[in-house]
């Protein structure tokens, strides 16, 4: 960068750097201030406002506005024009293998697989791994994927997954294991049999280990004294965990596990990177972005975003009711 782009753009980092803070803390002072100014029986129902209001307005801003707006679209034609349900019956009417079928599909398989493994992979590892020497160093490993990128992760597998044919050296980690056992390599990201499950194995290694470090969480909050106490009473290992560790620690596995299906119902950047969503891998986030960005439906994509808040909402209502009961415990 030279020096006249430097200096061109220096008014812009000081107004951030030097305005944002001094904005907010005029707002702070200036709102205090005249909240002071009130008589006495009203402070307490406006000051909790002042504090709320500028986190609803950027809500309303960037959540809600935005999803009235996708909501209309949805019932236009690309100039603009009111066609009602027209680009919800384009997106469902084929059913089942037209449309946005494939993608509802494939969510599904997402919404079982990816959040069933997850959650019982971290389930197991958060049990395994307590309380013993080398616990720090194992989780810390486990959850070492979660420090990269979701695109970063579709490359890695990718690469693992990588196809060559029989008979050359198989660059590629899965296939070479499968040669040392005398298997034919196989093309896992493009072999519409096996591709869905494929990309759902390589996510679900990169988000076990946030499973298994909330629910290592909620098992270290388990007095200790009840389990010796199950112990002495003559209990099993086993029987310990069906009967004392797994109820107590199930609020928590609820609102993991609700969290991880939101994350399936999500799934783009994975897809997008590995396959694309070609060769039948395609899921709802991914068809909305092709639909706007490569078509330019934006009353198709709009229906697709509907559809996809539609199946999130009620899972976030619940998530955020089971984390309500779980503080209402402590």
């Amino acid at each position: 960068m030279d020096w006249g782009t430097f200096l061109s753009q220096l008014p812009i980092v000081v107004i951030v750097i030097v305005g944002v803070p001094a904005v907010l803390v005029a707002y702070i002072v200036g709102t205090e201030y005249l909240v002071r100014l009130l008589p006495d029986a009203f402070r307490p129902r406006v000051r909790p406002w002042i504090w709320v209001g500028p986190a609803l307005i950027f809500v309303f801003g960037f959540l809600i506005l935005p999803a009235i707006l996708t909501a209309k679209t949805s019932l236009e034609s690309g100039a603009g024009d009111f066609v009602g349900l027209q680009n919800y019956q384009r997106q469902l009417g084929d059913f089942p293998t037209g449309g946005a079928w494939i993608a509802i599909r494939n969510n599904v398989y997402w919404l079982i697989l990816y959040t069933l493994v997850a959650l019982g992979f971290g389930l197991l590892l958060a049990v395994l791994f307590d309380r013993v020497r080398y616990e720090t160093f194992v989780k810390s490993l486990i959850f070492m994927p979660m420090a990269i990128s979701a695109v970063a992760l579709g490359v890695i597998w990718k690469f693992m997954y990588w196809y060559q044919p029989p008979g050359v050296p198989q660059t590629g980690t899965v296939n070479a294991i499968l040669g040392i056992f005398h298997q034919d390599p196989r093309i896992w990201v493009q072999d519409p049999s096996v591709d869905n499950f494929a990309i759902i194995a390589a996510a679900t290694w990169g988000i076990t280990g946030f499973a298994m470090v909330i629910l290592s969480a909620a098992l270290k909050g388990i007095p200790a004294d009840l389990l010796e106490a199950a112990r002495v009473d003559g209990a099993g290992e086993i029987t310990i965990f069906r009967r004392v560790i797994f109820p107590l620690m199930m609020p928590t596995v609820v609102v993991v596990g609700t969290t991880l299906v939101i994350f399936a119902l999500k799934a783009f950047d994975v897809v997008y990177v590995m396959t694309g969503g070609n060769f039948e891998t395609d899921v709802l986030a991914n068809r909305m972005y092709k639909l706007l960005f490569f078509s330019g439906n934006q009353g198709g994509a709009a229906a697709v975003a509907m559809i996809l808040l539609a199946a999130v909402v009620p899972v976030l209502i619940f998530n955020l009711r089971q984390f309500r009961a779980v503080e209402a415990r402590r």
